[in-house]
Formats: C-alpha cells, sequence, structure tokens
C-alpha cells in the first residue's frame, strides 16, 4: 500500500508539531548555543576540567542536542575535548581553516585574549545533513580555555 501524499502531510505536520510542543527547533539557535556552553562551564567547574573534556566528547548525556555539540580548546590551539570529533582530542589545531581558508580556530583565540564571550562565523559541515552551511561560533573563556558550541545557518 502507497501512502498518500496527504497521509505523508499530516504525518510531516505532526512531526513539526510535536517538535514545537515540546519547545525545540529541528536544529539549535544561538540562545541554544549559548545554553549549552553556559552549563559546559559550569561542568567543568563542578566536576573538573578533565572528567568535563571526557564527557563532552564521549557525547555523555546532555552534551549533544540535534546538530550541537561541545568543543573545548587552549588558548595555544590544542584541542581538549570535541563532541563531534575525537579524533582532533590532542592535536593542535590552529592552523585549522573552514572550507573558504579562514583560520577562524586562530580568530577565537585572537579575540578570547580580549573578551570573556564571543561570536564568531566560517563554514563549516553540518554533522546532521552532511553540507557545507555556514556557521557561527559560541565560546566563552574559562581561565586558559575556550568552550564552544556553534550553530548551523540554514
Amino acid at each position: 500500500m502507497q501512502p498518500s501524499r496527504l497521509s505523508i502531510a499530516a504525518f510531516a505536520a505532526l512531526v513539526a508539531l510535536s517538535a514545537a510542543a515540546a519547545g525545540k527547533e529541528e536544529f539549535g539557535t544561538a540562545r541554544d548555543a549559548e545554553a549549552l556552553v553556559s552549563r559546559a562551564v559550569a561542568h567543568a567547574r563542578k566536576t573538573g576540567a578533565q572528567k568535563a573534556y571526557q564527557d563532552f566528547t564521549a557525547k555523555a548525556p546532555g552534551w549533544t542536542d540535534r546538530d550541537l555539540y561541545v568543543y573545548v580548546i587552549d588558548l595555544q590551539g590544542v584541542c581538549l575535548a570535541h563532541g563531534q570529533n575525537p579524533k582532533l582530542v590532542g592535536k593542535n589545531v590552529l592552523d585549522l581553516r573552514d572550507a573558504d581558508g579562514k583560520l577562524f580556530i586562530q580568530e577565537n583565540i585572537a579575540q578570547a585574549r580580549s573578551r570573556s564571550r564571543l561570536w564568531t562565523s566560517y563554514t563549516w559541515t553540518d554533522p546532521v545533513t552532511r553540507k557545507l552551511l555556514p556557521k557561527s561560533t559560541y565560546c566563552e573563556r574559562l581561565e586558559e580555555t575556550l568552550y564552544c558550541v556553534g550553530i548551523y545557518k540554514r
């Protein structure tokens, strides 16, 4: 039996309403990114940095949300935690470039030297759709580290 266009449309509407009723968009928002970074910083203060890094990288419950994930870098560019790509942990990502050649980690660190909270924009692969999209990342400085979560612009 082939589903009708009407039943497919009804199902899609139901999914959209369910997401709205749950209070969440399909993808993370700027407010969601800021809240997740705030929780990540609080978690590191409470449990200690090393435990927090392990939790973020292992995708422990609460540290990935839709297309949002936490990553942490130190001010020398070493990745300390990464909720999407654990292979980056321990590597210096200072010279990492986006699809347009932008040195976005260097930009994050440069901004962090004069402020404790910042937003940067670059182009990156969305972990949900696997498409290259414009991305904005929110970071907060905690001592000599940056806790970051990015959102994809759709």
